[in-house]
Order: C-alpha cells, then structure tokens, then sequence
C-alpha cells in the first residue's frame, strides 16, 4: 500500500470512528427527543458509516495486482466501491431523511421538548467531531495537491479522498440545518421548521449522492485520462523522431494512478519490419519512463497516406468535385 493510501486509510478510519460514535449519539437523542431532524441526522451518520467501510474495501481491494481474469489489474475497484456508497448516502440518508420530514408534516402528536436539550447537546458534540474529521481530509488534500498531481481535479481524484470530504462537509451543514431547525422549533413550537430541516437535508443528501454517483459512473464505464495528461503523451509520441505523426490517441483510466493509452501512429518512410519493432519498443518505454500513469501501452503503426487514400472518393465511391 502506497503512503498516499495509507493517509487516506486513516483519513477514513477517522471519520469511521467519528460516525459511529456520532450515529448511537443522535439515534438515542433522536429517540428520546422524538426529533424528526435529529433522526434524520441519525440515518445520515449511519449512512456515512456504511460508506467508511465502503472506502476501506475499496482501499484494499484496488491494490490487487493484474491477473488472467483481471489483465489491467483491479484499480476499477475503488470506483465501484464509490459508487456503493453514493448509493447508501442517496438510500439510507437521503430517502429516510425525506421520510422523517414528511411524517412530522403529518404528525399532530402533542410537542414535549423534554429531551431537546439534550438533542441539542448530541448535535453540538457532533458538529465538533464533524469539523474535526473534515479538517484532517482537507489538509490531507492539501498535502496531496502540494505533491503536484497530475489530475486536473488536484488530490481530489481519489474517490474515496473526495467521499470523505463530501460525505464530512454533508454532515456539517447537516447538523446545522438540524440545529437551526430544532432552536426553531423549540422558539414558536411549530414542527414546520424541523420537518422542513429534515427536508432539506434530504435535499442536501441527494445532491452530493448524485454528484458522487455521476463521477464514479463516468470512471467505470471508462473515462478518458485528464486532458493535460494527454496533451503531454501526444507531444512525447510526436517528439519521437522515428514518428512522422500521430494520428489518433486515445486513453482510459484504469485505477486512480493507472491510464491506458493506445496511439495509431504513421512511422517516417524506410523503415523495414525489424527496425519498427525496435522502434515500438523503445517509443513505449520512453513513454513510460516519463509518464508513469501510463501502465499499458499500445500502438498501431498505421500509412497515413493508404488511410488518405482509401477515404477519396475514388475509394469510397463518393462524387467528388465542387
């Protein structure tokens, strides 16, 4: 495991940890309060640590090295635990959350602020172990884009990095939201302002999890490398002086630090069978030596001119001409 992963595991456990203590805290203060927006939270914590052994597993399960069932290895794995856990903030927090806000629209159950105090005092703890486990994940994001990464979205390119921050930045709005709306409950006696709490962190849950779930998609079905990244390998392929152009480059991450590039290239004329086997060899470590993200690499040395010439017209069979 990479130092970076090993950062990020504690990043993880950290706010494991916090979730679970946080989670009893507001369930039993949720219960005794009867608090719409303090249960809301409830699930919101319990979602989030779900989501914590979510990232653990994918942590763990993306170091796997390549093998003949998996040839481009496992690195796709920390995508789909991702995509796990935008499901369980989405069902657990979002869709319970909603559920909570609607009922205590429909309650008509006489209001004891009893245990409110109280319920104020769990959320206000949690607001601090929140705060806390959120500032750790950004200074590590912080410590991660002063190492110079290469991805135009800086540290946040690990998925379960950009969870955590997601999942911890939620929950302090969330607490928040349920602390604004149990004071204001408390003040004019009217639930409205704690079911539209509840509500609206629903609202909140549902955003981040469909933000979560767009990025994981669009990494599992094969997103191409970062535009910067791909603008370096063309220029290193079209620097070879054994290259006399690249004509298509095309790439797809394949783990968070790992890009599959393959480049259909036109080879200088005189070059025989032989001499463009070396050639392709050398042009693959070269390019591996300077970007170390490009784990596979393939080209296709391909006649510009023949490609030319079988478009025309007189190829084709299309009229030509003004």
């Amino acid at each position: 495991m990479s130092s970076s992963d090993r950062r990020t595991r504690v990043t993880v456990l950290v706010a494991l940890g916090a979730n679970l203590l946080i989670a009893v805290a507001k369930a039993v203060g949720g219960l005794v309060s009867g608090s719409p927006a303090l249960l809301s939270e409830a699930a919101h914590s319990v979602a989030d640590s779900f989501n914590e052994v979510f990232l653990l597993a994918a942590l763990r399960r993306s170091r796997r090295p390549a093998d003949r069932r998996h040839p481009f290895g496992y690195g796709k794995e920390r995508f789909f635990w991702s995509l796990l856990a935008a499901v369980g903030i989405f069902v657990m927090g979002g869709c319970f959350s909603f559920f909570q806000g609607v009922e205590a629209f429909r309650s008509d159950a006489e209001e004891s602020f009893g245990g409110y105090v109280a319920g104020l005092v769990v959320l206000g703890v949690a607001l601090l172990a929140e705060g806390g486990s959120l500032l750790r994940a950004v200074h590590q994001a912080r410590g991660e884009v002063g190492k110079g990464t290469r991805d135009t979205k800086g540290a946040l390119r690990d998925p379960a990095l950009r969870t955590v921050i997601a999942e911890d930045g939620t929950a302090v709005l969330g607490v928040t939201l349920a602390l604004a709306g149990m004071a204001l409950h408390m003040v004019t006696g009217q639930v409205v302002w704690e079911a539209s709490a509840s509500l609206a962190i629903g609202v909140l849950l549902v955003c981040v999890a469909f933000w979560l779930g767009r990025d994981a998609r669009a990494q599992l079905i094969g997103e191409a490398a970062d535009p910067e990244l791909s603008r370096e390998i063309h220029a290193l392929l079209a620097a070879q002086p054994e290259i006399d152009s690249v004509e298509a480059l095309f790439t797809m991450k394949t783990g968070l630090d790992s890009t599959l590039v393959a480049a259909r290239i036109d080879l200088v004329p005189g070059l025989d069978s032989e001499r463009v086997e070396e050639v392709a060899v050398r042009i693959k470590r070269s390019v591996a030596h300077a970007v170390p993200e490009a784990g596979e690499i393939f080209l296709d040395v391909t006649d510009a001119a023949a490609q030319e010439a079988a478009r025309s017209p007189a190829a084709t069979g299309e009229r030509g001409g003004a």
